[in-house]
């Protein structure tokens, strides 16, 4: 198996970055560099969001069929790679990577006609209903129901670390449409807009002060049944579509070697110990060393599966290995760029992030603001998604056969 890349693939990167020097402008980089979480705000994200609709690049992992580019797996890696090398900004990927290969698989004619068009041209930014207080990693145990009445459901109940809810138009969403058999065999998949009457949106503002996670309450909400996905009680089987691309139609390893890059930037930067940089020190090189090794170790096993990919294959349990990995990783290198960083990562000041008008001299350096924050967000990277003990179990049943 030839891991390297073809003499077309390296056209098509030099294209790619072609395209970032010329969009990919000044002041995006900045909103990009002083994000403190994971998406960028809306303002700049949407900016960067309608240059790639503007190229036809928006909808990057979706077939020619239904507007996207038509890129094989191979330039789909490429183009994220480059992407997260470049630090562009970070997007509301929900009707991307989520909502489109749903509607693609299970959607009507109508409903096809109705969703993809709208999220190729960016019109609506859309949030996932799918954990509540109770059910988060066990979600068949879900209980927000939904009842039908005529041509409608009602809806009542919560869904909770609702992602974006407070910027969202659209929310897709899980309800229970029956209590009869299994858990899973009473759920049903819905698509409506979140500012329909009897939806309250309360704000939960995490550990590190960045506000992403919400609770949404539903009360007594009318959503016409023609909202639906799939057949009733068969939202399940929708879901775990949609859990595939989720954990495994990304790339987990091209954040995470951006994040390796300024890793390495800070300790040619920090001082180690006797008069000499951190990136001199024989502990922290050995230790950042070990760490990239690692990292590249993970990019092989996806190039691997982006091989069998490329031959029509899903995903499969190998989105659980993706997923486990690369949270993993990723929480490694934002720990030990917090010890590269020593007293500077230890200043919260969310006035000096990206905010227009702010003119907030930071404490830390410039290559330090954002560390703690983005280190405390991501110590949940390991949790959503399904958590690292949910993929360990995926793995050992479907791989180990255990």
């Amino acid at each position: 198996m030839d891991l390297n890349l073809s003499q077309k693939d390296l056209v098509f990167r030099d294209e790619v970055r072609a395209f970032l020097d010329e969009n990919l402008s000044d002041d995006l980089r900045e909103a990009a560099r002083l994000t403190p979480a994971v998406r960028t705000p809306v303002g700049p994200a949407r900016r960067w969001a309608k240059i790639l609709a503007n190229k036809g690049w928006l909808c990057h992992p979706w077939p020619a069929e239904y507007g996207g580019p038509g890129w094989n797996v191979v330039q789909k890696y490429i183009y994220e790679l480059e992407c997260a090398m470049a630090g562009t900004p970070s997007i509301n990927n929900m009707g991307i990577r989520m909502v489109g290969p749903v509607v693609m698989k299970f959607g009507t004619l109508e409903q096809k006609e109705t969703y993809l068009p709208s999220i190729l041209n960016d019109e609506f930014a859309w949030c996932q209903g799918y954990s509540e207080p109770g059910s988060g990693s066990d979600l068949a145990s879900l209980q927000t129901r939904a009842v039908a009445d005529g041509n409608d459901y009602v809806i009542n109940g919560s869904k909770i670390w609702t992602t974006g809810a407070h910027t969202a138009d659209k929310i897709f969403c899980l309800v229970r449409t029956s209590t009869e058999g299994k858990p899973q065999e009473g759920i049903s998949f819905l698509l409506f807009d979140i500012k329909t009457p009897g939806i309250t949106v309360k704000p939960i503002v995490m550990f590190s002060g960045d506000h992403e996670l919400n609770q949404v309450f539903f009360d007594n909400v009318r959503v016409p049944q023609s909202c639906r996905i799939g057949e009733e009680n068969q939202g399940w089987t929708v879901a775990k579509y949609l859990l595939e691309f989720e954990r495994g139609g990304i790339a987990y390893t091209p954040p995470v070697k951006a994040g390796l890059q300024n890793l390495k930037a800070i300790s040619k930067i920090e001082p180690g110990g006797n008069g000499r940089k951190l990136i001199e020190d024989p502990d922290f090189s050995r230790e950042l060393a070990t760490l990239e090794i690692e990292i590249t170790a993970a990019e092989m096993i996806e190039k691997r599966v982006m091989s069998a990919l490329s031959q029509g294959q899903n995903p499969g349990a190998a989105s659980s290995i993706f997923k486990l990995r690369g949270s993993e990783l990723l929480q490694r290198m934002l720990e030990m760029t917090m010890n590269a960083l020593g007293n500077y990562a230890a200043p919260y000041q969310p006035d000096a992030y990206y905010s227009q008008g702010s003119n907030v001299e930071p404490i830390a350096p410039a290559h330090g603001l954002t560390a703690s924050s983005k280190y405390y967000n991501q110590r949940a990277a390991t949790i959503y998604a399904g958590s690292s003990e949910v993929q360990r179990s995926i793995i050992a049943k479907h791989v180990l056969g255990l």
